[in-house]
């Protein structure tokens, strides 16, 4: 987590405690799809792949991510609108759990909560492409991680949803609408 994201998270939880105004945070996990960033790397590979250039994939390809795809996203936030938070009673400063508070605060993690390996995302890219990328096998960079994962269990706790697009179908979706919009312009 980055400091101005952390930042934002106490600050949401202060005035949260402060003013007992009920917040909720949101932590997104490796979003994509349609209308996705373009800096991104499913929308950066589909790209050099379609342009028969080659992709930067670090940490030599070892690098696992919890792609979620964005239609999963946007049912979980629909779902969390109308779950206001509220104090935890049994909160406790000596054993903090830190997605709860005794404040009217609570945190959820909106992600597949499945790590996909790079490699295996690339593969479905290619599949779906029918294309194969020219690979560039690289370092990890600084300051990335190799994996991430989201622990949704209070979302599927407390709204009963837990995103299940699986990669194949996300992937399928986005070439799609990638293919059918760039080829408009």
């Amino acid at each position: 987590m980055s400091g101005d994201q952390k930042s934002r998270r106490i600050n949401g939880h202060a005035y949260s405690y402060l003013y007992d105004i009920p917040s909720t945070g949101l932590r997104f996990f490796t979003v994509y799809g349609p209308w996705g960033r373009p800096d991104m790397a499913l929308f950066l590979f589909t790209k050099a792949i379609l342009e028969k250039k080659p992709i930067d994939i670090y940490n030599y390809g070892n690098m696992k991510r919890d792609f979620t795809y964005i239609d999963d996203i946007i049912e979980g936030v629909l779902r969390v609108i109308d779950k206001i938070p509220e104090s935890s009673s049994d909160w406790s400063g000596d054993n903090p759990d830190p997605a709860t508070s005794c404040a009217p605060y609570k945190l959820y993690n909106i992600g597949n909560n499945n790590p996909v390996e790079l490699m295996r995302l690339i593969e479905v890219l290619e599949n779906c492409l029918g294309k194969e990328a020219k690979k560039n096998l690289r370092p990890i960079q600084a300051g990335d991680v190799p994996a991430t994962y989201a622990d949704v269990a209070d979302l599927v706790k407390d709204i009963n949803f837990k995103p299940d697009t699986p990669i194949e179908e996300g992937v399928r979706n986005f070439v799609d609408w990638y293919l059918a919009y760039y080829k408009r312009l």
